[in-house]
């Protein structure tokens, strides 16, 4: 299987003291510390706990608000507050504080909106607007609206200094000690995510008619009176697996081609119809490297809507494998190399992690775009050691689930299950 990251992030890597759910302190080669409580992409804000229907924060009640509000011509405050998020070719709306450390959404109140959009091609109606969630304590409910089709509003935007920046450059800017930036992070991944498939849902797959948004914008429906299919957004399960030798004490870890120099990562693969997620582990194991997985062991999950827009809800499914072979025999059509690596050399490319490096780069970036300014810079330029010798391998950094597996390997060494080793056993056998 073949997993998407872009070069700018994946030079970002701190060493880890601490990661079971929830995840705890973790620690970086300059000894400063940050307390990460969930993965990037989780631990979403405003993410509907589906209130009653007759709440004034529901998804249904608030639509039909909006549908007043977009009709009406006053000016004057409404309750709850309706703030919308623009996106623009997958590239949600942001703003930087101008220290060059911090980044924000663009949020942009209704009658702002609908401002901004009066003499645009995009239309302000109801079914171009999706529900993101609300906060009662707030007074707030949350849209994300696709702007990609008018290309002037780029230029009106820059001018309040907001741009729309690809997502995955928000996520290495973002400060992990800073909850409101990890929260934002969250809340565009979800909006990204709904807003792709929207886009990839404008067609019944059954009878091909159009489709409308219904439950203002949470699932789609056939418009064919004789079909009325209802289409739910998607998740689209990825097993990622740090595969363990436990008798020599080491962990396969594979290159793909499109990787920068020196990155290591997980296997990963994506899960196929009648599979679990544990005979999806052994599988993909199997077919990229040779090895045969016996015991399978959870670690946690990661919303993941930073790959291609073709698959924008990816839910990334972390396990340790055991190993019960040990050969390797490389699928060179999926990866190209996969070695075993002992406890020791992991953990040395964990020291030599420049976190806040690579985080105040891209936030640098992020604010020289919404300046206006067109940056050349790449960051996935090499990390060095403080010494000025290149790292000899290193890893996905903190914003990607495989590195919270690797490190937790390295600093604590992987949980084994509780099960009956008897039953473990025979479910190896499948």
């Amino acid at each position: 299987m073949l997993l998407f990251f872009s070069s700018s992030t994946t030079s970002l890597f701190l060493s880890l003291s601490k990661i079971t759910p929830p995840l705890s302190l973790l620690r970086f080669s300059t000894m400063s510390a940050i307390n990460l409580q969930t993965h990037a992409f989780a631990g979403n804000p405003i993410k509907p706990k589906t209130p009653k229907s007759n709440d004034a924060f529901s998804p249904n009640f608030a639509l039909q608000t909006l549908k007043i509000h977009l009709l009406s011509n006053t000016h004057e405050p409404i309750s709850p507050a309706f703030r919308v998020l623009p996106f623009r070719k997958g590239r949600p709306l942001a703003g930087s504080s101008g220290s060059g450390s911090n980044w924000h959404l663009g949020w942009l109140s209704l009658g702002d909106c609908k401002g901004l959009l009066a003499d645009s091609c995009v239309k302000l109606e109801e079914n171009s607007l999706v529900f993101l969630g609300s906060k009662s304590e707030e007074d707030s409910v949350f849209w994300a609206i696709d702007v990609s089709e008018d290309d002037k509003l780029v230029d009106e935007l820059g001018k309040k200094y907001f741009s729309f920046v690809e997502l995955r450059t928000l996520m290495v800017a973002t400060d992990w000690c800073d909850p409101n930036a990890m929260a934002d992070l969250a809340v565009a991944g979800h909006a990204r995510a709904l807003l792709e498939w929207h886009g990839l849902s404008r067609f019944c797959g059954h009878c091909g008619s159009t489709t409308i948004p219904m439950e203002a914008g949470r699932r789609v429906q056939c418009s064919n009176e004789s079909c009325k299919k209802r289409i739910y957004p998607r998740v689209d399960p990825v097993v990622i697996m740090l595969v363990i030798d436990r008798e020599n004490d080491r962990a396969l870890l594979s290159r793909q081609s499109r990787y920068v120099p020196r990155m290591w990562s997980c296997l990963a693969g994506f899960t196929e119809p009648g599979e679990s997620l544990e005979e999806a582990v052994r599988r993909e194991t199997w077919e990229e490297t040779g090895i045969e997985v016996g015991e399978v062991v959870y670690h946690s999950s990661q919303p993941w809507p930073v790959g291609p827009s073709s698959m924008p809800c990816q839910l990334m499914v972390g396990f340790f494998a055991y190993a019960k072979s040990l050969e390797i025999n490389v699928d060179k059509d999926e990866l190209e190399d996969a070695q075993w690596h002992s406890r020791e050399d992991v953990k040395k490319a964990l020291s030599f992690a420049e976190y806040e490096k690579a985080q105040k780069t891209a936030s640098a970036k992020v604010e020289q775009i919404c300046k206006g300014v067109k940056q050349s810079q790449n960051l996935s330029s090499d990390f060095n050691t403080e010494s000025g010798e290149l790292a000899p391998m290193f890893i996905p950094g903190p914003f990607a689930i495989a590195h919270h597996l690797i490190s937790t390997w390295v600093f604590q060494g992987a949980p084994v299950s509780s099960s009956d080793s008897r039953l473990n056993s025979s479910l190896s056998n499948l």
